[in-house]
């Protein structure tokens, strides 16, 4: 759900990642104990009005990169529904759209390669306990290039099962998508090792 790296100028591009992912970090932290809707609803708006700052194709970016969200939002939202705890469950959504939101807008006005950088900068320490940082920062880089790849691919079975069956979709996608993504694991992985990244 989070959105790939958008080109733009804007004055989210200019500030340091260090900051950005700390920022998401600190967030996490404070809004995570909160019970208070309202306080969540100023959430959710702080993020609506960082997108609108990127300007119509950001905003777009963002929002779209949002609505896998819906589905999680509707089976908590009705699940607390049936057990009668509406409040609680419209906590939960808020928590959950508010923090992804503020994480996704890192991640579009942020390069990967600034993000790798940060990482291997702020893991540097555990070299001294023989830890390869260009690992895990390589990972890192690769969960957040790869996640809004395999829902698109996602999206994509979804649509050619509806074209071929009147039937729902459920969850029939989930063992060609799992071996989708274990393909483009295996291609990327020779890539690697082609270029000996994974030395």
């Amino acid at each position: 759900m989070l959105a790939l790296s958008i080109e733009g100028q804007s004055w989210a591009h200019r500030v340091p990642v260090g900051w950005k992912l700390g920022v998401v970090f600190a967030l996490t932290l404070v809004v995570f104990p909160v019970r208070e809707l309202p306080l969540l609803v100023v959430l959710l708006a702080g993020n609506l009005a960082l997108y609108l700052s990127l300007g119509r194709v950001g905003f777009r970016n963002g929002i779209s990169a949002l609505r896998p969200l819906v589905w999680f939002a509707v089976i908590i939202a009705g699940y607390h529904a049936v057990i009668g705890d509406i409040l609680a469950g419209a906590v939960i959504v808020a928590k959950m759209i508010g923090l992804v939101a503020a994480a996704n807008f890192m991640t579009m006005t942020s390069r990967i390669s600034d993000m790798m950088d940060w990482v291997m900068w702020a893991l540097t320490p555990l070299t001294f306990l023989g830890v390869k940082v260009q690992r895990i920062a390589l990972a890192f880089a690769l969960v957040i290039r790869f996640t809004p790849t395999l829902s698109q691919r996602g999206k994509q079975l979804a649509e050619a099962w509806k074209a071929r069956s009147k039937r729902r979709v459920g969850t029939r996608i989930v063992a060609p998508l799992a071996i989708s993504a274990l393909d483009d694991a295996d291609h990327v992985a020779e890539a690697l090792r082609a270029r000996g990244g994974l030395q």
